[in-house]
């Protein structure tokens, strides 16, 4: 069939080949968030594994100093020592690659944060397949893989003949990569690839090389003995300054991680908020007493065990702010109402509650009487609401801020993520999201929808399956049937339904190992 010679045909059919070029191009926005995704689980996965080596190398100095075990550990020490050297130089030169990628594709820095153009098509290509000095860069990639495990190998004929087996690190060309009848490892992993899904597929390289790293110093301290753990008992502690104050006065919060270590990645949040960490682990919180009567502060703290695990103990910091004489308005809980809530306040004095005048304004709020004294404010927006108080002798005007209700933690088998047994993962329901370290009971947030990324072992490629609700099932189901000991499992993009009405997506990622 020949094309239409008129000039302006001619054109407009010029035009639908250079579209649909340009749609067949297209990378879609949930693609590229799924390889996000798989990129934020390798990297919590790596940061597991580097606690977990720490643990061992901080353990073989014992060893060491341990005249029982310092004759072996002179020998296997070493060799460890030298396996953490050749992972550090890779892993290094990987993270290298995925900063010179990014900049390739535009890189910028705003708010904070690093921006790219995650859909570029041809940035990948043109780092790792054009030739320079002779070799391109995916080459020289290639090589410094296959040396990484030659001198994994070199350091003892017995980690050659028991460790290098069963090495994750597998550098054969993908089979579903073959294209045209392509054989060349770095067309494989990097033609015409997304510059998003080119910085994952280093980070997987990266999270091969910790895990080699991981089987070699593991090796190397079995021949000594058994990994003796640091620290291993926790003592969280929440004091304030006073259980009495005045209105105006100033209540100070210290909370924090008895016998602390910088492994424990303390987080302290307080009523919600998050209180950063001093140097000595401890969080300082200070806020000015208000209404007078009984107040509680909920202090939340999570931490690490040497295991991974995340732990978290809560705990009632209860004070009471007194007034002299007149009217005192509390909002019971905190002084602080929540968006979408049934938010409790109790106005007494000023010659009894039914001489008491109450009325709100502001962030979309209403009041209704529960008792006498007691009322209840809804607030549908953020903001503040401006609470007006008159019993004809007294009066007050008191501003409460409005906040949301803060996130929940996404746990799987009571677990926010760290290490697990596959055999326990394989028999989980789903994932929920739990309300921790909230001031009111009861309140409760439904999964609605996430996805599910598998990688390690069990699957030579990432494998991605998306959920609605909070149940494992369909694909993702599946995919957990198949997981096993060396497995990783991410899940992320999760979306809850918020009190009051409307989802949110919960800026958490968690990433189970298997072992």
């Amino acid at each position: 069939m020949s094309l239409p010679k008129e000039p302006r045909q001619k054109m407009i059919n010029i035009m639908y080949i250079v579209l649909t070029a340009l749609l067949a191009l297209n990378v879609s926005s949930e693609i590229l968030n799924a390889f996000k995704t798989i990129d934020q689980s390798l990297a919590n996965a790596n940061d597991i594994i580097e606690r977990k080596n720490s643990d061992i190398y901080k353990s073989l100095q014992k060893k060491l100093a341990d005249p029982k075990t310092a004759e072996k550990a002179a020998i296997w020490a070493p060799k460890a020592e030298k396996a953490h050297g050749y992972a550090d130089e890779m892993f290094n030169y990987l993270a290298a690659l995925k900063k010179e990628l990014k900049q390739a594709s535009g890189l910028k820095i705003k708010d904070g944060k690093e921006e790219y153009k995650e859909d570029d098509l041809e940035a990948t290509t043109r780092l790792f397949l054009n030739y320079k000095s002779g070799e391109t860069r995916s080459q020289e990639l290639y090589k410094k893989l296959v040396q990484f495990k030659a001198d994994l190998a070199a350091i003892d004929p017995a980690i050659e003949k028991e460790v290098l087996p069963n090495l994750p690190l597998d550098l054969r060309i993908p089979e579903t990569k073959s294209i045209a009848g392509k054989t060349d490892w770095g067309y494989a992993y990097f033609n015409m690839t997304p510059s998003v899904a080119a910085v994952t597929i280093l980070t997987k390289f990266q999270n091969d090389i910790r895990n080699s790293e991981a089987q070699v110093v593991e090796y190397c301290h079995k021949e000594i003995g058994e990994v003796e753990l640091i620290y291993d008992q926790f003592n969280a502690f929440a004091a304030s300054n006073s259980q009495y104050l005045m209105s105006g006065e100033e209540l100070v919060i210290t909370a924090g991680v008895g016998a602390f270590s910088s492994a424990a990645k303390p987080t302290i949040t307080i009523d919600g908020n998050t209180v950063p960490i001093t140097a000595d682990g401890s969080a300082v919180y200070k806020t000015t007493a208000g209404a007078p009567g009984a107040s509680v502060k909920r202090v939340r703290i999570s931490f690490l065990k040497p295991n991974g695990e995340t732990a978290i103990i809560e705990k009632d910091v209860k004070y009471t702010v007194g007034t002299p004489v007149g009217l005192v308005v509390s909002t019971d809980k905190t002084r602080v109402f929540y968006k979408g809530l049934d938010n409790p306040l109790t106005i007494t004095g000023g010659g009894g509650a039914e001489n008491i005048n109450v009325a709100v304004e502001g962030a979309g709020s209403t009041i209704s009487k529960a008792s006498a004294g007691q009322y209840i404010v809804k607030c549908t927006q953020l903001g503040n609401v401006l609470v007006n108080v008159n019993s004809g002798k007294y009066a007050q005007k008191i501003s409460i801020p409005v906040k949301r209700v803060p996130d929940p933690i996404a746990i799987v088998g009571g677990s926010a993520g760290g290490n697990m047994p596959a055999n326990k993962f394989r028999v989980q329901q789903g994932v929920i999201a739990d309300l921790r370290d909230f001031v009111f009971e009861g309140i409760k947030f439904n999964v609605v929808s996430f996805i599910v990324v598998a990688t390690g072992k069990g699957f030579e490629e990432a494998e991605v399956a998306e959920v609605n609700g909070a149940a494992f099932a369909g694909g993702a189901q599946a995919l957990i049937r198949r997981c096993q000991p060396g497995t990783t499992v991410t899940i992320g993009e999760i979306k809850v339904t918020e009190p009051g009405g409307g989802t949110r997506k919960l800026d958490q990622t968690i990433t189970f190992i298997l072992q």
